[in-house]
């Protein structure tokens, strides 16, 4: 009787092993869940307390130019012969390069003309390589500035307030900022930025720019043809392909 009760606790003794790795492996199983759960809610509220702690700092001024025929984030005669269409990131470097060097002179010398119907669109690829989201949340804001009629302005203002990607220039806080620097109506601008209203027209643009091969911004098409793709097109690249557009009838 004693052996067959001896034999009888060895296999209780075996069972209350397993039992206690089989609760070990699911402790380990919960505690593995849950922090991946953590971590991934770190990841996802980080941008947010950057955007907190981070001062806005200062606030470069500009002083609004004047467009032809602006519509939101067009710009120039609808029924122009040639279409332009620029694809930029506002945190890309080379896009406020070519905002402040050449964008310009396009739109004096053909733009106010009529010759030429400028749209922007936007493409915030940047966003894709950090946890942050400056590239979208500014181009969030500045969709809320057109229905000010101010998206150009609020353009040129994240140009003149670029310091680099992903450096915080464009964190929440500082978009309002420049809004309150341009004078907009505040009240209709934070309801827009905050519902983050264009997400879907901010995503088509991206979308469209994808299926037409864009993979770094500036990307500059003139009447649907991309020029010099993967650089920055010149001037005189862009005259060339317009004056040619305009020669053949557009």
């Amino acid at each position: 009787m004693s052996g067959k009760g001896g034999s009888k606790s060895r296999r209780q003794v075996i069972r209350d092993k397993r039992r206690q790795q089989q609760r070990r492996q699911r402790l380990m199983l919960i505690l593995g869940i849950v922090g991946i759960a953590l971590l991934v809610t770190a990841l996802l509220i980080a941008p947010s307390i950057q955007n907190a702690l981070t001062p806005v700092g200062e606030v470069i001024q500009i002083t609004p130019e004047g467009r032809p025929m602006v519509d939101g984030k067009t710009m120039g005669n609808p029924d122009a012969p040639v279409r332009i269409e620029v694809f930029e990131d506002f945190q890309c470097p080379s896009c406020k390069q070519y905002s402040e060097s050449i964008e310009s002179q396009v739109i004096d010398n053909y733009v106010a003309n009529g010759d030429v119907y400028y749209v922007y669109r936007f493409f915030p690829f940047l966003d894709d390589q950090v946890a942050g989201n400056e590239s979208n949340q500014a181009a969030n804001a500045s969709m809320c500035a057109a229905e000010q009629d101010r998206f150009w302005d609020y353009h040129d203002m994240l140009f003149a307030n670029w310091n680099g990607e992903n450096q915080g220039a464009f964190i929440d806080k500082r978009l309002v900022a420049f809004a309150e620097a341009l004078n907009l109506d505040m009240d209709s601008f934070n309801s827009c930025f905050q519902a983050n209203k264009y997400r879907e027209v901010i995503q088509e643009d991206l979308n469209e720019g994808r299926s037409r091969g864009v993979q770094g911004t500036p990307s500059v098409f003139v009447n649907g043809q991309q020029l010099a793709p993967g650089f920055i097109p010149s001037y005189d690249q862009i005259s060339q392909a317009v004056e040619a557009a305009l020669a053949s009838g557009g």
